[in-house]
């Protein structure tokens, strides 16, 4: 039987990936653990984007810098640059790279496979990255103290994962809601890679 970690790393080699990249004025400012950013790099790739990567280290408090909040005043990544066009937030990004670069479409034309794809997104973006992100865990760790950390993470992962698999159950084929990667697949791989390569020690995945 595959472990976790195998069945992730069996998922990323299934996804397909656009041989022919199309040149365009794209900058990405992301932190490479971050799975917000991931989320970007993965819908980039299928759409055969080529970008600028300039890193983002959260760990140094760069996105704390007066030019970072220039582009993003809430400090967080990823940011996208497309010449004037300066975007912030995962979801909003996606959706601007959908509409602007319609090769491999990030939504199905069914509406309801459509609205499962974006109740999935919203789950993770929602409920589960931003409930353990670095600003939470130090706003946790200073107002309630470390040993709180880890319990506040199981519950809101649990939470989140549990809710997931109960919207997809009926939904998956080779991928999260059929046979073609789609938006909530996005979500879903950066999380559960967050969860296998980050945070193990801290909760079971069963």
């Amino acid at each position: 039987m595959l472990s976790a970690n195998q069945r992730f790393y069996q998922f990323l080699r299934t996804v397909p990936s656009c041989c022919c990249f199309v040149m365009a004025n794209l900058k990405l400012y992301s932190y490479w653990r971050s799975s917000c950013s991931f989320r970007v790099r993965i819908a980039l790739n299928l759409k055969g984007l080529k970008y600028e990567y300039v890193p983002v280290n959260l760990l140094k408090g760069e996105q704390r810098s007066p030019e970072f909040l220039k582009l993003n005043p809430i400090g967080y990544v990823p940011v996208l640059v497309d010449g004037d066009m300066v975007l912030a937030d995962s979801l909003a990004i996606l959706l601007y790279l959908d509409e602007k670069y319609p090769q491999h479409p990030l939504l199905p034309s069914d509406l309801r496979r459509k609205a499962i794809n974006l109740q999935a997104a919203n789950i993770v973006s929602s409920s589960i990255q931003p409930l353990q992100n670095l600003d939470i865990m130090d706003y946790i760790k200073q107002k309630v103290g470390q040993a709180e950390i880890v319990p506040w993470v199981q519950y809101h992962v649990r939470k989140g994962f549990a809710a997931l698999e109960e919207l997809l159950k009926d939904q998956a084929g080779r991928y999260a809601t059929g046979d073609e990667v789609f938006l909530a697949d996005l979500f879903l791989a950066p999380q559960l890679h967050s969860a296998i390569k980050r945070q193990s020690s801290l909760f079971c995945l069963g």
